[in-house]
């Protein structure tokens, strides 16, 4: 008998409608001869109201021990609100909790991370019959403390839970009917991919693509889970994340994925001499401000100019930092752009075939968009564009490696 773990986000468990609907779902999937793990998380807009309401009493971001004690009620509610739905229609059903279930994690509260789970209980419930309904997003410490996982936290608990179970695959249930070659609302061209391989998902989660979270992705290439991404309101097969090996044509570009959240720093005309990148990236870190890009150009008069990107809301920050850092190197001039986005084609099919860069640089060109700054690895290729293209930008490659919907069965190139 196959195992499937299904995870179903908030908008999947909204109202009492919508649960009575994921309690069919899960039926009709045990009906068909799997026993089943279902993941929930707290219904849409719980998390935000008990946040709120620790906001009133300890002001803006609480954080610690207390917070998650709070916040792990939501899913308490979904699981409890599950099973009863479940046991309703006849169907065996019993609701457990992070700490119930064994999932131990680390102790950093609200980003905790799971070290292992105690698989034993939840396989004798499923050899007893019963439809196991966990409550994502939460664990336990060493020292029995309710512990969260942070964003995106019940798909790490699907897969983790799948891993520790060996099941079959992890069904990751939500508001959209899989993956697609660029997010829909800016190319309605865009078409849904039958397979993904981890790696090229985990650089499309890590590059802006919000179907799944970075975490759960890694966990699940690490442990070998395939993956399936699927709509709760739609039939349909899905997205398959798998290992390249399963994967029998691989396209050039599998998708465009882009990242609204940029911005850029530059610091002109400072000395050239060995150490410099790290005078003026350390005090960037120490503030803990996140660095993506980076470019340095050496002039010919014995100085440079270094450019890197960092998240748009560190933008006013790493100013002031570079402004202060550039009193101790002496001299250069601060400048910067909060106004860019980062473009990015992902494909395995990159390892084997040349000649895309050039291709996305002439696209581009052709639309008389300008390239800041250029990343790569081996299967992506990212830009920095000035804000006002991204759309345009979007549309211009995905047309030029064709990846729309009238392109399907030409798309391996």
């Amino acid at each position: 008998m196959s195992l499937i773990v299904q995870k179903y986000g908030g908008t999947s468990v909204g109202s009492i409608e919508l649960i009575e609907r994921v309690a069919g779902k899960v039926i009709a999937t045990k009906e068909q001869g799997h026993q089943v793990v279902v993941v929930v998380s707290a219904m849409s807009g719980e998390t935000n109201r008990l946040v709120g309401l620790a906001n009133e009493i300890q002001g803006d971001a609480p954080r610690g021990r207390e917070l998650d004690v709070l916040l792990s009620t939501g899913e308490q509610v979904t699981i409890a609100l599950l099973a009863m739905a479940l046991q309703k229609r006849g169907c065996a059903a019993v609701s457990s909790t992070g700490r119930q279930l064994g999932i131990l994690t680390d102790n950093k509260f609200n980003k905790a991370r799971i070290k292992s789970i105690n698989g034993a209980r939840l396989k004798k419930s499923l050899d007893e019959g019963y439809v196991v309904v966990v409550a994502g997003f939460q664990g336990v410490d060493e020292e029995g403390n309710i512990t969260t996982l942070g964003r995106g936290g019940s798909d790490t608990t699907a897969v983790a839970l799948a891993a520790a179970v060996e099941a079959d695959e992890c069904q990751i249930y939500t508001d959209v009917d899989g993956v697609y070659t660029t997010d829909p609302r800016v190319e309605p061209n865009a078409r849904r991919l039958e397979r993904i391989t981890f790696e090229e998902m985990l650089e499309m989660a890590s590059l802006g693509s919000k179907v799944l979270q970075i975490r759960a992705v890694e966990f699940a290439g690490k442990y070998d889970v395939p993956i399936r991404v699927l709509s709760t309101f739609d039939e349909g097969p899905g997205t398959l994340i798998t290992f390249e090996e399963d994967v029998v044509e691989e396209p050039l570009v599998s998708g465009i994925a882009f990242n609204r959240d940029e911005a850029q720093l530059t610091v002109k005309g400072v000395p050239d001499r060995p150490g410099v990148a790290a005078h003026i990236l350390g005090p960037i870190a120490e503030e803990n401000i996140e660095v993506d890009m980076i470019v340095q150009n050496v002039g010919s008069d014995g100085t440079t100019d270094f450019t890197f990107t960092v998240h748009r809301n560190d933008y006013n920050k790493g100013l002031l930092v570079l402004e202060d850092t550039l009193k101790n190197i002496g001299g250069g001039q601060v400048g910067g752009d909060p106004h860019i986005v980062k473009l990015s084609l992902v494909g395995v099919g990159m390892r084997s075939h040349a000649g895309i860069a050039s291709r996305m640089f002439t696209a581009l060109a052709q639309e008389k968009i300008n390239i800041r700054m250029i990343s790569t690895s081996e299967i992506k290729i990212s830009v920095v564009i000035e804000e006002k293209y991204l759309e345009l930008g979007v549309r211009v490659l995905h047309e030029a490696f064709e990846l729309g919907q009238e392109n399907e069965e030409k798309n391996s190139g």
